[in-house]
């Protein structure tokens, strides 16, 4: 299993701390959350905290982009050193298109979906994509309960991506611990993003750890 900690739940007072032990520890990605005030109901931060993490972190960074015209920012996404720049399907008017900008750029190409919304609708997309992150959570604000309905959606994807012959990996976002995320393992999940869970706890690294190994 891959595991993507979410830095909208680490301390901010005392961030390069906090992506030392990023570095230091089994993650696979940094799972950056970027949020408007206007696609969710929160804001979190932007381009020049992400310019700091580039360089700080070691590791591929995440960037999930929840916020209304995520294409007008795809070079600064870049410019951040995205390894990732993940989209939401509802944001898009035009998704193909910007999948291919994304790509074009350099960066890997994914698509969230908000918990309403039907693994079905990415169909004829779904070949284009390095990877798609469900959101098990409504999107906006960290520690929320786990939408259990999440486990249909990733068996859902998963044969999507079978019968597309999709390399696409499945993220999932949002109330993940051992518990819900042993459930998305064996339902077929890739990468499991954990904020509160990672950053809360009495020792971060052998939870990263043992999310890891699931």
């Amino acid at each position: 299993m891959q595991v993507s900690p979410s830095l909208l739940s680490a301390d901010f007072g005392n961030l390069a701390c906090d992506i030392r032990m990023i570095n230091d520890s089994d993650a696979s990605m940094l799972h950056l959350d970027v949020m408007d005030g206007v696609f969710v109901p929160n804001i979190s931060f932007g381009f020049p905290v992400m310019q700091h993490v580039k360089e700080l972190c070691d590791k591929p960074l995440d960037v999930h982009l929840m916020i209304v015209d995520p294409q007008k920012f795809i070079h600064e996404v870049k410019d951040c050193g995205a390894a990732f720049m993940t989209v939401h399907y509802e944001a898009c008017t035009h998704l193909h298109r910007v999948v291919q900008q994304i790509k074009a750029a350099g960066m890997r190409a994914g698509v969230a979906l908000n918990p309403a919304t039907p693994v079905g609708l990415l169909r004829d997309i779904i070949a284009d994509l390095d990877m798609v992150l469900l959101m098990s959570v409504n999107p906006g604000f960290g520690g929320q309960q786990f939408i259990t309905q999440t486990l249909n959606k990733v068996r859902e994807l998963r044969s999507l991506i079978a019968v597309s012959q999709s390399h696409a990996l499945i993220e999932v976002d949002g109330g993940v611990n051992m518990q819900t995320g042993s459930l998305l393992a064996e339902a077929g999940a890739d990468v499991l993003v954990a904020g509160n869970y990672v950053f809360k706890s009495a020792n971060p690294h052998e939870t990263i750890a043992a999310l890891s190994r699931l």
